[in-house]
């Protein structure tokens, strides 16, 4: 029941620590008790969300200080709780790391004080012992307003060295110490650019949880932490559902190894608009699922799977002829990269692939674009008429090498301050496609446009 369901944000005094393999050992250990856990994470990130969804056994959603106002964020937090028992929260970067060093706009602190939630901070303990009471001091007073829970050491080296991270501790009476994770790289989750790599490519065992789960038992104090632990009032408002409309239109959804970076929200929003979601697969689908209205292409690593992609040229001629037709079609990111002409690696070999977009696209060694990025419409499109704002991220190692100048763009595009603007978001015969993706919680008319121009696109073919 939501009215006995208790929360907490899993927090760390840096990127590094630690805190995701805490937040899914945490996740898989009650889990294994019988509560219902659901997960979320802070900030625009797809990969440690579908970890989470493996570790809890539902969807993990996305909070997010930029992308969505403070009302949204409670909104999603809310409506998401069902019937869940405990709601686990992991932050990003380190508790107080926000968009700039003079204030916690964008920070997991700040997330923490909008949900009302306590945070468990995570402390990597190697080479330290009572400097780590004077670390946790200043966390515990830097900010009044926030409360900790208690503190987890990770990485701990031996019986002794957790004794005497207590001993240190236990001059700060107000702070619990749950215990502490001996070093586990064996638990370690591999890592590509951008991350983590993804839980459709790594899959969490049921060996794996089980071992995650048994260090947090063998380790931590999770009874002591339960208790710690406030009830979440329940917002009738904001845990209530939109109600839906009826499904009016066909929406395939690209959803496979290549293609899995999807807001929960996004999806569940068009799904309310009146939006019926077929998935289905460009890597191993030879068709596309039949009378669709629509096509979402998310992002994800499309050139990794790039040959498997290019094999599959019954998907590919499909889409082409679709695009043709002018099914309306919306495509970030990796969809973006399906959707040109060919892709060339590090190796400079070309591969091709959907040909919609008259587009050539390379890889490269580093990092392309990492940011926040605002999209004002300029040309009205499939996502809404001119002077549609919408907020969402963007991240790549990847770029445009073909002249774009003849290409039609809708968007235009500003980072965090407003500054760089620049088109993007290349529009053609009623295909979408950008580098930027979208939270359709910045802005509850994009599901709805995006439903209505099927549907009327539906009504006219």
């Amino acid at each position: 029941m939501i009215s006995g369901c208790r929360g907490l944000v899993i927090a760390g005094v840096s990127s590094g620590v630690g805190k995701t393999t805490v937040a899914l050992g945490l996740m898989a250990a009650f889990r294994r008790r019988g509560l219902r856990v659901q997960p979320f994470k802070v900030g625009p990130d797809f990969i440690d969300p579908g970890h989470h969804g493996q570790a809890a056994g539902c969807p993990s959603h996305n909070v997010d200080g930029w992308m969505l106002p403070e009302a949204e964020n409670r909104r999603i937090f809310q409506r998401s709780l069902g019937e869940a028992d405990l709601a686990l929260v992991e932050g990003v970067m380190g508790l107080f790391d926000g968009y700039d060093g003079a204030s916690e706009a964008g920070s997991t602190a700040q997330m923490a004080k909008w949900l009302g939630l306590p945070v468990l901070l995570v402390v990597d303990a190697r080479s330290m012992a009572r400097s780590a009471a004077a670390l946790v001091h200043g966390f515990n007073s830097f900010d009044p307003e926030l409360k900790l829970a208690g503190v987890i050491f990770n990485r701990v080296g031996s019986e002794r060295h957790l004794a005497y991270l207590r001993q240190a501790l236990a001059q700060m009476p107000q702070v619990a110490c749950l215990g502490g994770l001996p070093r586990r790289e064996t638990l370690a989750i591999p890592e590509r650019h951008l991350g983590l790599v993804t839980s459709q490519e790594h899959s969490l065992t049921p060996a794996y949880l089980q071992e995650l789960a048994d260090l947090m038992e063998n380790h931590l104090n999770l009874d002591a932490l339960l208790k710690l632990l406030p009830l979440i009032p329940l917002d009738e408002a904001g845990g209530r559902p939109d109600e839906a409309v009826p499904p009016r239109v066909r929406l395939g959804v690209a959803q496979d190894q290549a293609f899995c970076f999807y807001y929960p929200e996004n999806l569940a929003r068009l799904a309310q608009a009146g939006a019926e979601l077929r998935f289905f697969s460009p890597l191993h689908d030879r068709r596309l699922p039949g009378e669709l209205d629509g096509l979402y292409l998310g992002g994800g690593y499309p050139e990794v799977f790039a040959g498997a992609l290019s094999a599959n040229e019954g998907m590919r001629r499909q889409i082409q002829e679709v695009a043709l037709q002018g099914l309306p079609i919306y495509a970030e990111c990796g969809g973006l990269m399906y959707l040109s002409r060919g892709l060339t690696n590090l190796s400079g070999e070309r591969t091709p692939l959907a040909g919609v977009l008259p587009l050539e696209v390379r890889m490269l060694p580093r990092l392309k674009a990492l940011g926040y990025r605002q999209v004002t419409v300029q040309t009205p499109c499939l996502l809404g008429p001119a002077g549609t704002v919408a907020r969402g991220h963007e991240f790549h190692y990847s770029e445009i090498t073909s002249e774009v100048d003849g290409l039609p763009q809708a968007y235009r595009l500003a980072d965090r301050q407003g500054q760089s603007a620049q088109p993007e978001g290349f529009w053609q015969d009623n295909t979408l496609a950008s580098y930027v993706h979208l939270h359709f919680g910045s802005n509850p008319d994009l599901a709805r446009n995006l439903v209505a121009y099927c549907r009327r696109y539906k009504e006219k073919y």
